[in-house]
């Protein structure tokens, strides 16, 4: 019970007096796995938080050597012997981009039920017309809004990955609960289409000290939140690799960076459609020349307007124009390198 007293103290001391968790830690650290207003990163990396100078060399070692780029995977071929290979990703994040940050107004719920009611069909008559498959990464909770969804893109021939619960922020969470909603959000899409999902992408690509431990352990193939490289590397964790497959993203690749209206923080759409194509289009260029991946990031209720989607269309026209381009889904992505990366 005194310990119990004492943990609790210690995060009430974090947050109003900023004490040495470090030092704390020391004395007690079986109970000290709260970080500065964290709640699962150890004490020992975030001592100096507010005086990150005096972060000592193995501190911050640890932090750095937390999650690290391993392997690379960058295959000296792509089915097909295609050149280069295209991976489009669609984050469904729906009423959950909403719901998922702890809010409910109703302006913003309609605004992502747009992605599920027009979007997501759109996308999904596009990709049917061009014959290219995808990867959707959903919450859960957008799942169980409409099942049906999941089922029409499963049986298209997409793949689904899982995408939180509710679209919340993993760095907020303990690794207990991180975990029990990976589960549960696992479970969901399984039980509506009948296949396990493999992948994993964080909502926001947030991430705790412990996601990629977590999603090892779980037996996911692979992550796509994090962006060390522009070609597939294996994840290690603690300097031991996890067996976990990065396909990294990335900010420039995403259409929300360019696109979004948000009040929150407050952001309008900088580049006109036409820009934004240009910008895809440039990184699918070098990485056909490269011989790499272009991996791409959109959402429905941002692409799915009707003076938007046709940038999707653009860069599906554009890559059958090189000839040597091959369409996976994140899934085949992860074996094809796992197999056959450097």
């Amino acid at each position: 019970m005194q310990a119990f007293r004492f943990a609790h103290l210690d995060f009430l001391l974090v947050l109003v007096h900023k004490p040495d968790i470090g030092r704390i830690a020391n004395a007690c650290p079986q109970y000290c796995t709260l970080g500065s207003f964290g709640k699962n990163e150890p004490a020992s990396m975030v001592s100096h938080s507010d005086e990150p100078w005096k972060t000592q060399e193995s501190e911050w070692r640890r932090m750095i050597s937390r999650v690290r780029a391993g392997r690379s995977l960058a295959p000296n071929n792509w089915p097909e012997d295609a050149r280069c290979a295209v991976a489009f990703s669609f984050d469904c994040d729906h009423e959950c981009y909403e719901l998922g940050s702890g809010r409910n107004a109703i302006g913003r719920l309609a605004w992502g039920e747009f992605g599920r009611r027009v979007g997501v069909p759109r996308i999904l008559e596009v990709l049917k017309r061009h014959d290219v498959p995808a990867t959707f990464f959903l919450p859960a909770v957008c799942a169980l809004i409409d099942p049906t969804e999941s089922a029409r893109i499963s049986d298209a021939g997409h793949e689904i990955g899982v995408h939180g619960w509710i679209h919340e922020n993993n760095s907020q969470l303990d690794a207990a609960t991180e975990r029990d909603l990976i589960l549960r959000a696992r479970d969901v899409l399984e039980s509506q289409t009948g296949e396990m999902p493999v992948g994993f992408r964080s909502a926001n690509w947030d991430l705790s000290w412990n996601t990629i431990k977590i999603i090892a352990e779980l037996g996911f193939e692979y992550d796509s939140s994090l962006m060390a490289d522009e070609d597939c590397y294996e994840l290690v964790v603690d300097d031991k690799p996890t067996g976990v497959i990065e396909i990294p993203v990335e900010w420039l690749r995403d259409d929300a960076v360019y696109l979004m209206f948000n009040r929150e923080p407050a952001t309008r759409p900088w580049l006109s459609p036409e820009d934004v194509f240009g910008v895809f289009k440039r990184e699918l260029d070098v990485a056909h020349d490269m011989g790499g991946l272009f991996q791409v990031v959109m959402h429905p209720f941002v692409i799915g307007y009707r003076s938007r989607l046709w940038i999707l269309e653009q860069l599906i026209n554009h890559a059958r124009s090189l000839g040597d381009v091959c369409f996976l889904r994140h899934a085949d992505v992860s074996r094809w390198v796992n197999d056959r990366g450097s």
